[in-house]
């Protein structure tokens, strides 16, 4: 298989910055896939009137709740899981121009496991800031932001709780690594193989919205297993045990809660984060190339 991937290795940090760009512009969608997902029973409220619930009764500006958090998510995990890939596959792209599948496959889940890890704190402020509007006043933790939220959590419940769901949390990063990055790099490859496009900003609109797409379909289950075990109170719970009430309370179709507005947020970030990332690689490139120009001028 080849990529058309910029050689040159790139700052750790462009994958992490590009995500938080997303992350803010995606973030209601983002809260409102949180309140579907902790709903239970077989309610199904949909995405448009979760979100028009929220606004009526809550106020306009609670679908920004929980954006400190959202963006200190995106500083750890994303950084992690998406600096880790592009450096993994910037070594064996020095090794060989056909780098195969499975060989992407391996950068993603050491990637992904690595940032699953290293955004779980971040991940369990987050779900309960976004969640926080539809407790029951005296159920409601009412952290000011992310730090505030690290801080009590760590004082009052202990420092463990801020790795509650580490299990699915590790496993939804290794999955939405998988399928977004690899997907990514795939559909680049195909497009520039058989079609008309060059590598450019329509190449990597549809080949990140076709990412975007399988990892969402690929992530949701283990998305509403992770969101279910961290907003609960009880922090005994199990993920699965979670999946074992699921099914036999809500049934198969409980996994797959939140999928359109997750598609709907999932498609622009992964979209905007990989325009965003691919951008940033450019302006990098050019940079370096335009610095090494006047070095070699020089002499």
């Amino acid at each position: 298989m080849t990529t058309n991937t910029v050689k040159r290795s790139t700052p750790f940090f462009f994958g992490g910055a590009a995500s938080m760009i997303a992350s803010i512009t995606v973030h209601p969608l983002d809260l409102t896939k949180v309140r579907l997902q902790t709903m239970t029973g077989h309610e199904k409220p949909g995405m448009l009137k979760t979100m028009l619930s929220i606004v009526r009764n809550e106020g306009a500006l609670r679908l920004y709740a929980g954006l400190s958090a959202s963006i200190l998510r995106q500083a750890t995990y994303a950084t992690v899981r998406l600096g880790v890939y592009e450096k993994l596959k910037h070594e064996l792209l020095t090794k060989t121009q056909k780098p195969h599948v499975w060989q992407l496959l391996g950068c993603s889940v050491i990637a992904g496991a690595l940032g699953g890890a290293c955004g779980s704190p971040g991940d369990i402020v987050n779900v309960r800031m976004q969640n926080d509007g539809q407790l029951p006043l005296a159920q409601r933790r009412n952290y000011k932001n992310a730090i505030d939220g690290l801080v009590r959590i760590s004082r009052e419940e202990g420092i463990s709780t801020l790795f509650r769901g580490l299990g699915p949390n590790v496993s939804r990063a290794i999955l939405v690594t998988s399928a977004q990055c690899v997907s990514y790099d795939i559909f680049k490859d195909l497009l520039i193989r058989h079609t008309s496009l060059d590598d450019g900003l329509p190449l990597h609109f549809t080949s990140s919205v076709l990412a975007g797409l399988a990892a969402t379909t690929a992530c949701n289950p283990a998305d509403v297993i992770k969101t279910r075990v961290m907003s609960a109170k009880d922090g005994s719970k199990s993920a699965l045990s979670v999946m074992a009430q699921m099914y036999k309370a809500e049934g198969l179709g409980s996994f797959f809660k939140g999928w359109t507005p997750a598609f709907i947020r999932l498609g622009p970030q992964t979209i905007i984060t990989f325009v965003v990332l691919e951008q940033l690689k450019t302006w990098y490139q050019e940079f370096q190339d335009k610095k090494t120009a006047s070095i070699t001028a020089k002499f």
